[in-house]
């Protein structure tokens, strides 16, 4: 599998940053709030403009169609968009055991998207995210409205999807012992600059 890697990104008054992660890896980055975060993930899956280059493997992003690019390197939003009223067309090709890894019978599927609560949209469009295989994940705080249960099985199913695929993981939480569970590397994006955190 390949590397995520990205170079003199600039967007806004961020960067340039530059990173490398490594197929597999789940890297964490965490900051204050208006450092850029989401910024930063929405420049590498590029939508939206930025400076530098952006990675996967040997393939750059400026030669690759956004659909394909936004599939390979998928971007699961803190606020997921719902297009249909019913849950069910967002999850074409899910299957049973998908939905109960994390906590959700079939019966999910003919919900309204409305009776929702953010943590079940949270967990829903995570499955749909890694229904579409993707190459590399970013993951913008996927466990912020969640409890601790739901929260430790959203991070296994994660674990378990890299350890399948070795995709390279960009991962955004505050949670210090999250951190601790689920991160090889720990970065903080501060001040326009993304540095290494000790410990």
């Amino acid at each position: 599998m390949a590397q995520l890697r990205f170079e003199g990104l600039e967007f806004h008054d961020v960067g340039p940053l530059s990173l490398l992660v490594e197929p597999g890896e789940c890297v964490c980055i965490s900051g204050p709030s208006g450092a850029g975060k989401t910024l930063m993930l929405r420049a590498i899956t590029d939508l939206d403009q930025h400076q530098g280059n952006v990675w996967l493997g040997d393939d750059l992003c400026e030669s690759i169609d956004a659909p394909t690019w936004r599939r390979w390197v998928a971007l699961l939003p803190a606020e997921s968009g719902w297009w249909n009223d019913i849950v069910g067309p967002h999850l074409e090709g899910v299957g049973q055991n998908e939905l109960a890894q994390l906590g959700f019978d079939v019966d999910v599927m003919g919900w309204s998207v409305d009776r929702l609560s953010t943590g079940e949209k949270q967990r829903l469009a995570l499955i749909r995210l890694l229904a579409q295989k993707p190459k590399a994940l970013l993951l913008d705080e996927p466990t912020a409205a969640l409890d601790e249960q739901n929260t430790q099985q959203v991070e296994k199913v994660v674990e378990e999807y890299c350890d399948r695929t070795a995709a390279p993981v960009v991962w955004i939480s505050h949670d210090t012992q999250q951190i601790k569970r689920i991160a090889g590397r720990c970065l903080r994006l501060s001040d326009g600059q993304l540095l290494g955190v000790s410990g």
